[in-house]
């Protein structure tokens, strides 16, 4: 017993009308074309089909968009065999100068706006890169589509650290240091090479089709971002939320800075554990405590010998003194406490409060003194007695020989150390004291905190809303102040002559300064201001409010497109960069900046290892786009999932490369199996076709329903899952259905009608859902893969404007299940054959 379907019967009969046939029967009524064996017997016949038809096919195209294919923009897929990557930059420039990229209230007005997190000046494209631009380009496009105002404001951020060290290596290779130039002069280079070098990022973002809003780009260290900058600082100070203090921070030798805690990087890397004696003083040569460390020449700012109070072993000695080795005598309190770990090492901890963030809270609570021995170069201070001026491993190396010598050292054996390095540096970071600027956090956090809860403020994917409620619930002070001859100068001055730590004043600028002094100390006063500058994060902060004009509120920028809709970026930075903002933002402006916060994982190679040039697995974007096309790259990057690690291999880059070749392919079939040009009669029959009523689509035929049923609950699923992020499952659900149900099935069913059919009806019906489905393809797949949607949609019949300015797809449209299942049933019969 065998069901057959008829393809090309009308609405009702094939809706409803199925029989018993024999095999032969149902052979001559399905389509041949889906049979391997038939279609070898329809050979000859279809060439010749397929020649007279192309023959006398062109592209049937509207004026309103020619200007495009007159410069030259665009590509006919009829005479190019594939979609050619040099194509991409040159759409992208018509885009940009057809002003595209700019924000429309011509369809709506409610903005969707995005701030792009700033790249580095000093930057060049990696993966990273890629990742966030594909996101929030994809976010983009969708809402542009959707009629939204739309603004990604782009921007680079001047990276302190990073920019000083690179001019500070070109000045190196001269023979210049920047001490030679001077403050004015070394900032002056900087700023030239930033002029030269500093839009090497942006053309590079480019490249991967970022629709960005190029008009309104930023740099941190623009004017009207550097009074914002300021005026933060200012209205923090007034609120009494900055001060400056002596405390331990992590100092980078190298670059003579303080980095923040986030800036510093842990390594496991092979070390040792020295353990020496600590004679108790008074008692006999048997009386003493031994110590383990592994860094022997923070010792000399010992400033006490601590156990904990139940271990037995050591509680004779409490309450006496330890004489500190090498010291000619020193004496340090033996105390206890329970924050020392008995079974670790041999249970006995020395306090260096000056070098060891752990032993600082402890000195801190216990009243403890606290002593440096340490210069900024990292060499040892006089309280080092003998060891002073040595570099601190050259220090540890003597010390530990001079104390073998003196019969102190006990043993030292091989360990695995967890290692501070300076994120930008790479050099070991040093736990130093020092006078720093700091904010006072918690009263931030609390309101940053009250915004997840209240539900103003939603982290996607949701984990990481206990990640982040955790940080700022145990949040320390924020060090803001840098070394540094490259960023925003602290605006804080000092009057000549006076204590810094108390007499300072904070304003806006020199000659309020000026005034401010003149009027509390006479108009003969002279001050300088702080050489500081600001922590490159403090004005990163503000680049949401900042970027649209705050903090004038009157700004017309500031009242259309703030607050933002959603802030993309990894989740490495969850910390250092989006906490900030939204602390910030709620300060100054008395909401969260932004509504949604969309956090994307790390790439890794297909091993699943961090890509490194140690490993020599680092993949290049753009060798990449060279290879595969810019789109093959985006669609492989969107396919992650939120918050998790995507592994990148060459094996999904050539997949995707296939897909867009498979689009073209299937454009080109369309393209050439249209009417002429000059058949009007043939554009008019293929015009009446529509899909949007149920009665108009119960009159197609059996494949026809099929397809466009499909595609209208398509386009619900897919407009659904942008709406919520969920970009993974867009990619899936679009690929599957092109390739499966529009590739391999309706195409080949349309040609049934299109080789086979004496009636131009039939012909015309195929030709109108093809063009109608292909049409929506393109359209819903242009957010992922703007490129070659964008040269197809410009070779397809009557369109009026650019494909990524044309409105999205309606929803709810008709579909008729029961066809979709007919459809189904007759897959699953072919494919049995």
């Amino acid at each position: 017993m065998a069901f057959y379907l008829s393809l090309s019967s009308s609405s009702s009969a094939a809706a409803t009308s199925c029989c018993c046939a024999p095999p032969s029967s149902l052979y001559s009524r399905l389509n041949p074309l889906f049979f391997p064996q038939r279609r070898r017997n329809f050979t000859s016949t279809l060439s010749g089909l397929r020649r007279r038809r192309r023959s006398k096919t062109k592209f049937y195209t509207v004026a309103a968009a020619v200007s495009a294919e007159n410069a030259g923009v665009f590509t006919s897929p009829e005479t190019a065999k594939s979609f050619d990557f040099a194509n991409e930059e040159r759409i992208y420039k018509w885009w940009e100068s057809q002003g595209y990229f700019k924000p429309s209230f011509d369809r709506g007005s409610d903005p969707f706006v995005v701030p792009m997190p700033p790249p580095n000046v000093t930057g060049s494209l990696h993966m990273g890169h890629a990742m966030f631009v594909t996101l929030e380009d994809i976010m983009v496009r969708y809402h542009r589509m959707k009629g939204r105002p739309t603004l990604w404001l782009p921007g680079t951020d001047h990276a302190g650290i990073a920019t000083q060290l690179v001019v500070e290596r070109m000045l190196a290779s001269e023979g210049i240091q920047r001490v030679d130039l001077g403050r004015e002069e070394f900032a002056k280079r900087i700023w030239d090479w930033k002029e030269k070098y500093g839009g090497t990022i942006t053309n590079q973002i480019k490249r991967l089709g970022a629709s960005c809003d190029w008009t309104r780009e930023r740099f941190t260290l623009d004017a009207e971002l550097s009074r914002a900058v300021v005026e933060a600082f200012v209205r923090l100070h007034e609120k009494g939320l900055i001060y400056q203090g002596s405390y331990l921070v992590n100092w980078s030798p190298n670059l003579q800075t303080a980095v923040s805690d986030l800036e510093v990087e842990y390594s496991q890397e092979p070390g040792a554990l020295y353990y020496i004696k600590y004679r108790v003083a008074g008692g006999s040569r048997d009386d003493y405590l031994t110590i383990a460390t592994t860094r022997p020449e923070t010792l000399f700012g010992d400033t006490a010998v601590a156990v904990n109070p139940e271990d037995e072993r050591y509680s004779k000695y409490i309450g006496k003194m330890a004489i500190v080795p090498l010291t000619f005598g020193r004496h340090v309190p033996i105390i206890s406490d329970k924050y020392v770990d008995k079974d670790f090492g041999t249970g006995v901890l020395k306090i260096s409060p000056g070098h060891d963030h752990n032993d600082y809270l402890l000195a801190r609570k216990l009243g403890l003194p606290i002593l440096n021995v340490m210069n900024k170069d990292a060499t040892l201070n006089e309280v080092a007695g003998l060891y002073c001026g040595l570099d601190r491993f050259e220090a540890r190396k003597k010390l530990w020989s001079d104390l073998e010598e003196t019969g102190l050292a006990v043993k030292k054996e091989a360990y695995n150390l967890r290692v501070p390095r300076s994120q930008r540096g790479g050099e070991i970071v040093e736990p130093l004291i020092s006078k720093q600027w700091f904010v006072t956090m918690e009263p931030l956090a609390e309101k940053a905190l009250k915004a997840v809860e209240k539900g103003e403020l939603t982290i996607m994917p949701e984990r990481f809303e206990k990640i982040y409620k955790h940080w700022l619930s145990n949040i320390k002070d924020w060090c803001i102040s840098r070394q540094l001859w490259w960023g925003h100068r602290i605006p804080v001055w000092y009057i000549v002559g006076k204590d810094s730590e108390e007499e300072y004043i904070v304003a806006r600028n020199g000659a309020e300064a000026l005034e401010k002094a003149q009027e509390k100390y006479g108009k003969h006063v002279e001050i300088y201001q702080d050489p500081d500058v600001l922590d490159t994060w403090f004005s990163s902060g503000l680049w949401p409010f900042s970027t649209l004009g705050w903090p004038d509120v009157s700004a017309e920028d500031f009242k259309r497109f703030y607050p933002t809709s959603i802030l993309e970026t990894g989740h490495d930075i969850l910390f250092f960069w989006v906490a900030r903002m939204v602390m910030m933002g709620i300060e100054f402006t008395g909401t969260v900046p932004f509504t949604n916060v969309y956090l994307h994982g790390l790439i890794r190679d297909s091993q699943g290892r961090k890509m490194s040039k140690t490993l020599g697995n680092v993949i290049d974007p753009l060798d990449t786009i060279q290879e595969y096309g810019t789109d093959a790259l985006r669609f492989t990057l969107a396919l992650g999932t939120p918050g998790q690690d995507l592994n990148l291999s060459v094996e999904r880059l050539a997949s995707n490369k296939a897909f867009t070749n498979k689009l073209w392919n299937a454009g080109k079939f369309i393209l050439q199996n249209l009417p002429s040009k000059s058949d009007l009669s043939s554009w008019e029959a293929l015009s009446i076709y529509k899909f949007d009523m149920v009665e108009s689509l119960l009159k197609l035929p059996l494949a026809e329903r099929w397809v466009v049923s499909k595609l209208h609950i398509l386009i619900d699923t897919v407009t659904s899952s942008y709406d919520k992020y969920f970009f993974g499952d867009v990619g899936r659900e679009l690929y599957d259905f092109f390739w499966a149900d529009f590739a391999d099935w309706y195409i080949e069913a349309s040609k049934a009608r299109l080789y086979h059919s004496e009636s131009q009806s039939r012909a015309s019906v195929a030709q109108s859902v093809l063009l109608y489905v292909f049409g929506n393809i393109l359209k819903m797949l242009h957010p992922f893969m703007p490129f070659v949607t964008e040269e197809l949609w410009q070779a397809l019949p009557s369109r009026e404007e650019a494909l990524m300015a044309s409105a999205w797809p309606l929803t709810s449209l008709p579909r008729h299940v029961e066809s979709i299942k007919q459809f189904e049933n007759l897959q699953a019969l072919v494919s049995f054959f």
